[in-house]
């Protein structure tokens, strides 16, 4: 079964008796997983010893479901925010589908974004963090996808909820998306609602209202966002206005946790959306499989074909042919984007405090 397929599955989409059957089977398997979870989280809550400190503040950046909710673009967005506040930040993260040379495409996509700022690649973060710390140099650390990675202590915890899926299908793996109960809110500082801008107003309001009633110390920490194209990058590697290929027809090609959302963006950017391949999240491309991807948007006479900053990178070879489509994240009121400036300060104290002697020094 195919992802595609899996999560027609697990969202109640497909009705016939073998479908029904399997959700009963995986619902017994999300008991076991929901038993170990809690476990788990347990034993880090009553032995402090588990979790290891730094001495530098570290912010992590995680969600309550697998895959797709934008960690990588809010990860480049924190770093880019403490970067202009004088912060020299560090990236640690797990490296999941990492290739022979030990990178993976989020990896990648962060080093093309920022080339001077350090990444460390690890399973177990906290030796990542050690090594980073170990070439100093950093006044704090970043860590991509650490809310489930509970060894490594965090000054502050920031959770992304998917407002089109925000509960990954209310049930957790594998009977649906969520990587542990919405109970584990409590543990976050902040909540950043993304994809806000796909939902309407009022539906917003009942997810954030359901956020704050699992963890009400943050009623006014839910701070709803969109993700937007900030630019086109053409053929050549060249940047393009996000505006390029209005009105031209393209053919969408992506390997991420969500590609309806981004079927949703290029569609934004106005442009005639004539067919799709989706692959697995992560996937590592064969020549065989772009060459298929190639004749496909050929034989629907496509002016382009579209891709993701993470797909890019896994797909040099083929530059030739293929329209990149940068993302950023933003925020849709400008106090939620001070607010979380703020956040962001306080997690550096001693850092801001320096910055401010300097500039009264000089």
């Amino acid at each position: 079964m195919d992802e595609a397929a899996f999560r027609r599955l697990i969202s109640g989409r497909t009705q016939d008796f073998r479908s029904r059957l399997l959700r009963t089977g995986l619902r017994g398997l999300s008991l076991l997983y929901a038993a170990g979870m809690a476990v788990r989280n347990a034993a880090y809550d009553v032995v402090p010893g588990l979790i290891h400190n730094c001495d530098v503040p570290v912010i992590s950046i995680g969600n309550l479901t697998t895959g797709g909710t934008g960690k990588t673009p809010v990860v480049a967005m924190v770093v880019d925010r403490l970067l202009a506040a004088g912060i020299r930040p560090g990236i640690v993260s797990r490296g999941y589908r990492a290739d022979a040379s030990g990178s993976n495409d989020e990896h990648r996509v962060l080093a093309r974004q920022f080339p001077d700022v350090p990444h460390e690649q690890n399973r177990s973060r906290v030796t990542a963090a050690g090594q980073l710390l170990s070439t100093g140099g950093v006044d704090g650390i970043v860590m991509d996808d650490g809310f489930q990675h509970r060894r490594l202590g965090r000054d502050l915890n920031i959770v992304l909820v998917d407002a089109t899926n925000p509960f990954g299908f209310g049930y957790q793996l594998p009977r649906g998306l969520l990587r542990e109960s919405p109970r584990s809110l409590r543990r976050a500082d902040l909540v950043l609602l993304t994809r806000s801008d796909l939902v309407s107003e009022e539906t917003c309001r009942s997810i954030s209202a359901e956020i704050v009633r699992r963890g009400p110390h943050l009623s006014d920490s839910v701070f709803p966002t969109r993700f937007e194209a900030t630019c086109l990058i053409r053929p050549d590697g060249m940047p393009a206005p996000p505006d390029e290929l209005a009105g031209r027809s393209v053919y969408l090609m992506s390997g991420i946790g969500n590609p309806e959302a981004f079927r949703t963006t290029c569609e934004s950017l106005h442009t005639i959306v004539v067919g799709e391949r989706v692959f697995a999240d992560h996937h590592h491309y064969t020549e065989s499989e772009v060459s298929e991807v190639l004749a496909e948007a050929d034989r629907h006479s496509a002016d382009g074909i579209l891709t993701t900053e993470k797909d890019l990178v896994k797909l040099q070879s083929c530059y030739n042919r293929i329209w990149t489509v940068g993302i950023g994240c933003r925020f849709l009121h400008d106090d939620d984007s001070r607010a979380f400036d703020r956040f962001l300060g306080n997690t550096f104290p001693d850092v801001q405090q320096d910055a401010q002697t300097g500039s009264s020094d000089t």
